[in-house]
């Protein structure tokens, strides 16, 4: 299934009903008075949160969304009935904007969570809402209100607590395949992982966090160019960034240490706020360095890109350290949580492998 996470929708609520101007006619009751009811509502739409859905693929080709009108009031006493709403579900995540004047109205943050994005109209008032001792026959009438119509655009930012970031190649898919249910494509090209992959790192009993991995960043991302780019906005809601490197890369030419910090300037170019979250350097690939060199390498990456935060020293193929690795990141993202928030709260229905 085709990855999407931005999209632009047209919604229009349903216009009220309009009130009738009926009078009762009956045998032997001359005067029977006004019984024109009022229309009906017009049917409103609302936004709902589904973890069942991880992509805005169904707002790419459906844009237009209309409720249904009331009906107009009736005589005898009969009110128009209302249009039925419209309910346009989301995944958890979804930012809706205003797309006509930039505004953000609302975040589709948890589970189930429900709201209105365009109010149906009232219905308009028959006769028989006019009646009193002092006008006994009204002939007044209003029509019914119109419904909201506006456009919307969508985006959709991912709800995780770890994100990966590093180089195409450098083995994010592979890191997030050991350590979590997910199953990303992994191939030895770059530009394997075309769109963002959501995993769930489960530590212990009740203890577990979200992972997201996205498309690999190459110099001049910011720019516009490669794939990361369009997809870094998923990384803006996690608590924890892990900064993955190739510390064994096949060409001899290639430098680990300008790739690293050529991903730090497009991550600062991209988003500040983003650059300056907590970030971590994940070494990865030491199985495929002799055993003897593997911590004089470590130390001369670190000496060489000036780095004073977290260092872990693993190899996601063989599976060495991550243990450590994962028990650092929950201890965290637990540090990080209310009190209140438990993971199956906040990711409830992220239980499979997930391909965002």
């Amino acid at each position: 299934m085709k990855f999407v996470d931005e999209a632009t929708i047209d919604v229009a609520a349903g216009h009220g009903g309009a009130g009738c101007v009926s009078f009762r006619r009956e045998k032997f009751i001359p005067f029977g008075g006004p019984n024109g009811g009022d229309g009906g509502r017009g049917g409103s739409i609302w936004a709902e949160a589904d973890v069942n859905l991880n992509t805005l693929i169904d707002y790419r080709y459906a844009r237009r969304h209309d409720a249904r009108n009331g009906e107009a009031g009736r005589g005898s006493d009969q009110f128009g009935a209302a249009g039925d709403d419209i309910v346009l579900r989301m995944p958890v995540g979804t930012i809706v904007h205003d797309a006509d004047s930039g505004e953000r109205l609302f975040e589709l943050l948890s589970p189930g969570q429900r709201v209105l994005v365009a109010k149906g109209g009232d219905g308009g008032f028959g006769n028989l809402h006019f009646k009193s001792s002092t006008n006994r026959a009204p002939r007044q009438k209003t029509p019914g209100w119109p419904g909201e119509a506006r456009k919307l655009k969508l985006e959709l930012r991912v709800l995780a607590d770890v994100g990966l970031l590093g180089m195409p190649n450098a083995g994010k898919s592979t890191l997030i395949a050991a350590i979590s249910n997910a199953r990303p494509k992994i191939a030895d090209y770059p530009f394997t992982t075309l769109h963002p992959n959501l995993g769930v790192v489960r530590v212990g009993p009740e203890q577990s966090f979200v992972v997201a991995d996205i498309p690999g960043l190459i110099e001049g991302a910011s720019e516009g160019a490669g794939l990361g780019h369009q997809f870094l906005r998923h990384l803006q809601r996690t608590e924890l960034l892990l900064h993955v490197v190739d510390l064994a890369p096949f060409d001899d030419t290639v430098d680990p240490v300008v790739q690293a910090r050529a991903i730090v300037k497009e991550l600062k170019a991209y988003d500040p706020a983003l650059h300056a979250k907590p970030r971590w350097l994940v070494l990865n690939k030491i199985d495929m360095i002799p055993v003897d060199e593997r911590e004089a390498r470590v130390k001369n990456f670190v000496r060489r890109f000036r780095w004073k935060g977290p260092v872990f020293a693993v190899s996601a193929l063989a599976r060495e350290g991550l243990d450590p690795l994962v028990r650092a990141a929950f201890q965290h993202v637990a540090a990080r949580r209310r009190p209140s928030e438990t993971p199956d709260q906040r990711f409830a229905g992220i239980d499979g492998p997930t391909n965002v």
